[in-house]
């Protein structure tokens, strides 16, 4: 089996696979079933300062997005950080890590932004013999209302002073959990590293109303006849996860910071991917709320396997992907392709053909007795018969080799790559050329 042991920023465990700070890492009992399953660390549920414990809600704190099956896509999650007194959540995350010292433990932070309130926890979580800590920039409700959470993490000032009060005070890694709530995710990420960060984490949960009851006209979850906007975690926000991870990788000025990645990990295949868009190592919540702790135990064996299969190392992977990651004008407009379709593999349901006829380019054919055929005429190669497609690769798309003539344009394809940067119709090339 391939050796899943990480090294993040200097805190080592048995696999990239940490639980998030969230629901699942709130209590001691939690986090040594955790580890018993196999997790390799876990960021446990957010902090408040000392004094009167945080208050959540007592009605529903979870709403949900549903695919057909009832496959579980989201939940909408109200729930604010821990209403567990300090001074308990500090003697567990003690005891938990003195009997697992070979687990990552991490702890997640929130105080107001004030310098004394920071350094006067920094201590208190050190003394657990913790092994870093995450700076909760991101909780889009409830916290933010009060200038904590995606206040903060959405004023890259905030963000930079919190991290270096942190750095002054403490030994311990500081990551800093970066919100998706904001336009430019590279922003908070230069940041955090201006103030000394070791590191960032994202996504931390969208904003979002997942449903609306509409009997009683309020979103859900409903609190006496009302709801509230919360954040959005699952499978459902991994393609934004994915994409504001790889930003800040391909970015010159953070390409240089480890990320930890987090939205939506419910498989190896899930996690192999941001780490392949760069995250040195991957959160999860959501599948574990879902699926249970054992989970991990398919994601360790799952990605141990495509290692092998690959021949690569973990550390081979991190990044690999980043290359070739490109903006769009970059993109080879000689590159022609077709779809082509398995009449073997066909189940004859028509999807491709609807989908095509009605919203697409009409470059499907069917024919009395429900034959589908590409008409390369018609096709620009979108992939949506692909992707509407049940069967796995009855429809794929074939590039036109260099040199044959695309039956749409007429125009012969090229062998030598040109993207918009260099094509005619683009005004800002011809001012270039000039």
């Amino acid at each position: 089996m391939a050796d899943l042991t990480t090294d993040f920023v200097g805190i080592k465990s048995p696999n990239p696979f940490w639980l998030a700070s969230a629901p699942p890492t709130d209590k001691e009992y939690n986090v040594r079933r955790a580890f018993e399953a196999g997790w390799g660390g876990v960021v446990w549920k957010t902090l408040g300062e000392a004094g009167p414990p945080i208050v959540n809600v007592n009605g529903p704190r979870y709403g949900a997005i549903w695919g057909a099956d009832r496959r579980l896509l989201g939940l909408n999650n109200i729930e604010l950080i821990t209403d567990r007194p300090l001074e308990v959540n500090l003697r567990e995350i003690k005891a938990v890590k003195r009997d697992y010292p070979d687990r990552a433990m991490v702890v997640s932070l929130m105080v107001p932004c004030e310098e004394e309130a920071w350094k006067a926890i920094l201590p208190l979580v050190e003394e657990t013999g913790a092994d870093g800590i995450e700076l909760n920039c991101g909780c889009p409700h409830g916290m933010s209302e009060r200038g904590m959470g995606a206040a903060v993490g959405q004023n890259p000032d905030l963000i930079e002073q919190i991290t270096r009060w942190c750095k002054q005070t403490t030994r311990m890694p500081v990551i800093v959990k970066l919100t998706p709530n904001i336009t430019d995710v590279r922003l908070p990420a230069q940041a955090a590293k201006r103030g000394g960060a070791d590191a960032v984490s994202l996504i931390n949960t969208v904003n979002s109303i997942t449903s609306v009851d509409l009997d009683l006209f309020a979103p859900e979850p409903t609190i006496d006849g009302k709801g509230s906007h919360g954040g959005l975690c699952g499978p459902a926000v991994k393609p934004m996860a994915l994409n504001m991870v790889a930003e800040i990788a391909r970015s010159p000025e953070t390409a240089d910071l480890p990320i930890s990645g987090i939205g939506g990990v419910t498989t190896w295949k899930d996690a192999a991917e941001f780490m392949a868009l760069g995250a040195g190592n991957v959160q999860v919540c959501t599948a574990a709320m879902t699926y249970g702790f054992k989970v991990v135990q398919e994601m360790i064996s799952g990605l141990s396997q495509y290692l092998d299969e690959k021949q690569i190392g973990l550390p081979d992977l991190v990044g690999r992907a980043i290359p070739n990651v490109s903006d769009w004008q970059h993109l080879n407009l000689n590159y022609v392709s077709k779809a082509v379709i398995d009449q073997d593999a066909c189940i004859k349901c028509g999807r491709c053909y609807a989908a095509c006829e009605d919203t697409s380019h009409q470059a499907i054919a069917m024919s009395e007795d429900r034959v589908f055929t590409v008409k390369d005429e018609e096709c620009v190669a979108c992939n949506l018969c692909v992707n509407v497609c049940p069967v796995e690769d009855c429809i794929t798309m074939e590039r036109m080799a260099p040199g044959q003539t695309d039956p749409r344009t007429g125009k012969v394809v090229q062998a030598e790559p040109a993207d918009w940067t260099t094509h005619p119709n683009n005004p800002m090339a011809k001012v270039a050329a000039e």
